[in-house]
């Protein structure tokens, strides 16, 4: 389970895992930036947080001393067994080239502008269902009643996957991401992504169809068909990746709205903003974190960074840079000059980012429409998990 004792120097002793570092890690980095840009932890291993613009982007780019073949975040401690089935990870993310490349490239069709607006009618139509079901009562959970449910079931029908799992799906992502420190449920959650992505791979052997499993699998590169593994860890990073992410992202968001009227009000009367205001909740509440892992002793900017060190890729900190964004932690609608990277930087820049930018916009779209007048609910809990993936997990909200 996570360690309990406090953080005593954030620049030496970092935890992603601590509360006060989920609650509010803005303050934390702006303190980094200003005394040490890069800071250390021994905490799970030596591993190094960048926190500016430029050195999250600069070992984005630099894939030869910093490989994404360990891109968790919390280290598994050796929870994962030793089986073959694990070979590849979960491509294109977990690899480096020559595998990321091709990986990569079977997943880009599946994401295009094209395919993307393909989906938003079943994802509009799924986030007016789900608001139809709890507007009557005057109140909801944001996240758990809506954010939540949005991912999971529009990437189970692009994997051709039964829509009703949906629940199982949400808790075994869970399991992986949020609870980082706690093996025993950690290996649950792998292990039920793996046996049923395997189970669905073998159905589709003898009845192939038109989905992204069954596509994965008749896949050829150079003539030959992929290994059966590597379709089993891209379907998972598919889910995995397009499932947490987003539903961050959309209660973030709904989080922002529930707690700044003027911008809710603007968003609801002025639709001509809302290009540069999805990106600029994006910017300012980007929810992912990656990590790379050192491939032979190095210093970079002054840190003498070993063989096996973790860097963690803090995309959030870095759009939260002063030195790039004007006024950072101001959400500004209509800022215009906004080079964010809240879906990375480089090679492993999110393949699916219109998709997840699609999602954000019906749902926002969707919920203001029908809310356009909502408030966080006094009195009740409100939860954010954070390490991987930050947003809100408990996000009670009343209306009219």
């Amino acid at each position: 389970m996570s360690e309990s004792r406090p953080v005593q120097d954030w620049k030496t002793d970092f935890d992603v895992l601590d509360s006060q570092y989920i609650a509010d890690p803005f303050s934390i980095w702006d303190e980094l930036r200003g005394s040490c840009p890069i800071a250390h932890t021994d905490r799970r291993g030596s591993t190094w947080l960048p926190t500016t613009y430029e050195d999250v982007t600069k070992i984005a780019h630099d894939i030869e001393r910093f490989s994404s073949t360990e891109i968790s975040v919390i280290p598994f401690e050796g929870v994962v067994p030793e089986d073959p089935v694990l070979l590849y990870g979960v491509p294109p993310i977990s690899a480096d080239p020559p595998l990321h490349t091709w990986t990569r490239r079977l997943l880009l069709p599946w994401f295009s502008h094209k395919n993307v607006d393909a989906y938003e009618e079943m994802t509009r139509e799924l986030c007016k269902s789900l608001i139809k079901s709890f507007i009557e009562s005057g109140r909801a959970d944001a996240a758990a009643d809506y954010a939540q449910q949005i991912p999971v079931r529009v990437i189970a029908h692009i994997l051709g996957v039964p829509s009703e799992m949906a629940d199982t799906f949400t808790e075994w992502v869970r399991d992986v991401l949020e609870f980082a420190d706690d093996p025993e449920r950690r290996m649950k959650g792998i292990e039920g992504l793996i046996i049923f992505f395997i189970e669905e791979l073998e159905k589709r052997q003898s009845n192939p169809g038109t989905d992204l499993l069954s596509v994965l699998l008749q896949s050829e590169v150079e003539g030959e068909v992929i290994d059966a593994r590597i379709a089993l860890g891209t379907a998972a990073l598919v889910l995995i990746a397009g499932v947490d992410t987003t539903w961050s992202a959309i209660g973030s968001s709904l989080w922002h709205l529930a707690t700044h009227p003027d911008d809710r009000k603007r968003m609801v009367q002025d639709k001509e903003v809302w290009p540069l205001a999805i990106e600029e909740l994006l910017r300012a509440y980007s929810p992912v974190t990656m990590a790379r892992v050192v491939t032979e002793d190095t210093e970079y900017e002054g840190c003498p960074m070993k063989k096996g060190d973790k860097v963690l890729m803090n995309f959030p900190a870095a759009n939260r840079d002063p030195k790039v964004f004007e006024n950072p932690d101001q959400v500004i609608l209509d800022r215009a000059k906004n080079r964010h990277v809240a879906f990375g930087s480089g090679i492993h820049r999110c393949a699916g980012s219109n998709l997840a930018r699609m999602e954000l916009r019906v749902a926002l779209e969707e919920w203001l429409s029908a809310i356009p007048d909502f408030s966080i609910e006094e009195g009740k809990e409100l939860t954010w998990a954070g390490g991987q993936v930050r947003g809100p997990r408990q996000l009670p909200v009343i209306f009219k």
